[in-house]
């Protein structure tokens, strides 16, 4: 039942009510289907799925190109020319005759050009977009980890809203029963009919407790289908993740600052601005190019000595910047200002990761306390409403006594379950903000992910426009 989905035993969960709550519970239970669906199962389906998380993957697989792109400095260059089309000419001769004609000329030819060396800008060029993409790689694994992270939520939210809601209905089965049997002891004259009203003002706001419980219930299974694709079923226990997280804070922080993925991409673009301040640089350095060239004209003019002329040329080009107004000069500080930046970025997410992870394992430690102390008042106030029950059928405690007693269970109750939901997101979290919320550590049954794969598929790729995945 949901309420053992959050790892809560029976003690806390007795309420003293008739049995007709005891069938309700039950006939929740029963209407469960026989296999749960368990937490790994739903990461591993949105690891699949999840829309956010594969637009992600196909930006990255873009960002791939980069590569290549940069690598076609090494390349050729090679255009097919054609030029075609008519040339009206119209002469006057010494003996004031005109001669008109119409001339058909046309050209074909290649032009085969090779750089030779242009600043180092190709390989400078080829550094900024492999950086580009290991960056754009650990941008990738935290995006996946937050997705991990909210699938993570979104489950507990629903386990926890249908504890809650199980709660709530067990806490208005009671108070109806308190209702039907303080009017009957109003009809033997054992209580006034303030008794009564107390009864009914405390049903009303059982009621409304339970709907609006039930509509958190509603929106989190919402959440639920949105990060992982499907509507919640029955949903097993979730366990903690501790064997897998640091066991000293000193620990959880050095972690994250060392394998962090956040941290790591900061540290891949303080890598690219600094390359590119190199990239700007060849722009003030000299460029060598060969430039091969094949032609074929034809002329249709039968005034001139030939119809057909065939030329073929090899030239070697070398330039020099002198001055371009400044353009190259601006560049290349604006690179170096850009490099500054991205090393004060770097700091502020390696300080960013330290809090978040300090954050993580506080809270973490904190949810461990929380929920023995919510079990201790769950158990407490369990034995404390059955004796103010007792007592009051004794005469020594009033009706309030014990609707008093009944809305503090309750109110236990909720605190257990939402800290035992707190404590599981918890401990999830500092394995996020430790950078090894991931498919492997968690040992999900779904392939992993590896952006790697399509780097190297389009890396050398000379031609073509279809993708790896044949579109």
């Amino acid at each position: 039942m949901v309420r053992r989905a959050l790892g809560l035993g029976d003690t806390g969960w007795r309420f003293g009510v008739s049995s007709a709550v005891i069938g309700i519970t039950l006939s929740v239970g029963f209407a469960l289907p026989a296999r749960a669906d368990t937490l790994n199962e739903a990461l591993a389906k949105a690891y699949q799925t999840n829309p956010a998380l594969n637009a992600s993957r196909a930006s990255q697989r873009a960002n791939d190109e980069n590569v290549p792109q940069a690598l076609a400095g090494y390349r050729p260059q090679i255009v097919a020319s054609l030029s075609a089309g008519l040339q009206p000419v119209r002469n006057l001769l010494p003996d004031n005759t005109i001669q008109t004609a119409t001339l058909k000329p046309w050209t074909i030819g290649i032009t085969v050009t090779q750089n030779l060396f242009n600043g180092f800008k190709t390989a400078n060029s080829v550094r900024v977009a492999e950086f580009q993409v290991r960056s754009g790689r650990e941008a990738l694994r935290n995006t996946g980890q937050g997705i991990l992270l909210d699938a993570v939520t979104a489950y507990m939210n629903v386990i926890a809203n249908q504890a809650l809601v199980e709660t709530q209905r067990g806490n208005v089965a009671f108070l109806r029963e308190t209702l039907g049997v303080t009017k009957k002891r109003l009809d033997a004259g054992d209580v006034t009919p303030t008794d009564t009203a107390q009864a009914d003002a405390r049903l009303s706001r059982g009621l409304a407790d339970l709907n609006a419980a039930e509509v958190a219930l509603e929106t989190s299974r919402a959440i639920y289908a949105q990060v992982i694709g499907n509507s919640p079923g029955s949903l097993a226990a979730a366990q903690t993740v501790d064997r897998f997280v640091p066991r000293s804070r000193q620990e959880a922080i050095d972690t994250s600052i060392r394998e962090n993925p956040a941290v790591l991409a900061a540290t891949y673009d303080v890598d690219v601005a600094t390359t590119t301040i190199s990239v700007a640089e060849s722009s003030l350095l000299p460029q060598a190019n060969v430039v091969g060239n094949v032609n074929r004209s034809y002329n249709t003019d039968t005034m001139l000595g030939t119809k057909r002329e065939d030329t073929a040329s090899v030239v070697g080009q070398l330039s020099l910047p002198i001055y371009d107004g400044g353009t190259a000069a601006s560049q290349t500080r604006q690179a170096k200002e850009t490099a500054v930046q991205s090393r004060l970025v770097l700091e502020q997410v390696r300080n960013q990761a330290r809090t978040a992870a300090i954050g993580a394992w506080v809270s973490s430690e904190g949810t461990k306390v929380a929920l023995a102390a919510a079990e201790a008042e769950v158990k407490s106030a369990n034995i404390a409403l059955q004796g103010v029950r007792r007592e009051a059928q004794a005469g020594q405690r009033t009706t309030i006594d014990v609707l008093n007693s009944q809305q503090d269970l309750t109110a236990a109750r909720s605190r257990q379950i939402l800290a035992q939901r707190d404590r599981v997101i918890a401990s999830y979290t500092l394995l996020s903000a430790i950078g090894r919320l991931d498919v492997r550590t968690l040992g999900l049954n779904t392939p992993d992910y590896l952006p790697e794969v399509h780097y190297h598929q389009v890396r050398d790729a000379w031609h073509g426009v279809r993708i790896p995945s044949g579109r």
